[in-house]
């Protein structure tokens, strides 16, 4: 049985700085620790536009929103790897 990789989900526009440097993080904590990742340009939807607008970037992991406007590097990892230990724990592996 293989575990399930944790998703994270940025939520970005063009032409935002913040997001080019938060994506920069995520690929950067990637070569640490593995995951998926799936980047959402909110101007594709008007409602992600009217959820958060001038908020972004936003990164959920697994859902839960976990940063807005700047990754901070080691906590994503710290809570990459947390979600890595519950899941072999979970299935007998740690």
């Amino acid at each position: 049985m293989s575990a399930t990789l944790p998703v994270i989900t940025l939520y970005s526009r063009n032409d935002c700085h913040l997001c080019d440097v938060a994506k920069g993080r995520i690929r950067s904590a990637g070569r640490r620790v593995p995951f998926r990742l799936e980047i959402v340009d909110i101007d594709s939807d008007p409602e992600l536009v009217a959820r958060y607008n001038d908020r972004v970037p936003v990164v959920h992991v697994n859902g839960e929103e976990v940063f807005t406007y700047r990754v901070n590097e080691t906590a994503l990892v710290r809570k990459l790897k947390s979600l890595s230990n519950t899941s072999r724990r979970k299935y007998g592996w740690g």
